[in-house]
């Protein structure tokens, strides 16, 4: 009998990257509240007590997972965003795009709702929560940075409340979310998503004009 070749151990990066991707797709068809460490364990193939010599707590692994999930996203939306700030288009243009992208990364990674909204509805302050808000925060600074940009062009209908267009936006987006998870065609979010903010552009400048 052949002896069986000794286990190669990874570095705790990449350990802590499969328990966050683990995190993350558990979490796409279940209430994260509900995702155990043994849960998180099983999935990348260690004992539960490996898990901790990665992370201090299970909290700790979803702060590292909203870490990531602020990163990629605000990156990915700051990219759509510069593309539609070309010599050709404009910041109505640029706002499209942001929306798309983020509609795109919900797609590709369902599981994030579940976990903002799951912490949004804690009572209780913590690190989480703070980084839910943290991530909303950006998202909101963007959009109102291209509205700013949009009023400075006179692309916007007149006295439009850049604040109230700046929630409305990121409302449009959970809007579709939550449609399409109790539907549970997630990917139907890209289909919709034009004719939704079709509806929004039309709120911000009285017609069409992207």
């Amino acid at each position: 009998m052949t002896p069986s070749s000794p286990r190669v151990k990874q570095p705790t990066e990449i350990r802590q990257a499969g328990l966050v991707d683990a995190a993350l797709a558990l979490a796409a068809g279940r209430n994260p509240a509900s995702i155990s460490t043994t849960d998180l364990a099983q999935a990348v193939g260690i004992t539960q007590g490996a898990v901790f010599r990665h992370f201090p707590s299970k909290e700790a692994i979803w702060l590292a997972v909203m870490d990531r999930v602020t990163t990629q996203l605000i990156g990915r939306m700051r990219e759509a965003a510069g593309r539609g700030r070309g010599p050709d288009s404009n910041p109505l243009q640029a706002l499209q795009a942001v929306f798309v992208a983020h509609v795109e990364f919900i797609v590709d990674h369902p599981g994030v709702p579940r976990v903002v909204f799951q912490e949004l509805q804690q009572a209780r302050e913590s690190d989480l929560t703070r980084a839910v808000r943290g991530l909303m925060q950006q998202h909101r600074g963007l959009v109102l940075e291209l509205l700013e940009e949009a009023r400075e062009q006179h692309l916007l209908a007149p006295q439009t409340d850049l604040a109230a267009a700046a929630a409305l936006f990121l409302g449009a987006v959970q809007g579709l979310v939550m449609q399409t998870m109790v539907s549970r065609q997630v990917p139907a979010m890209v289909v919709q998503a034009p004719a939704v903010f079709t509806l929004w552009l039309r709120g911000v400048t009285g017609g069409e004009r992207a």
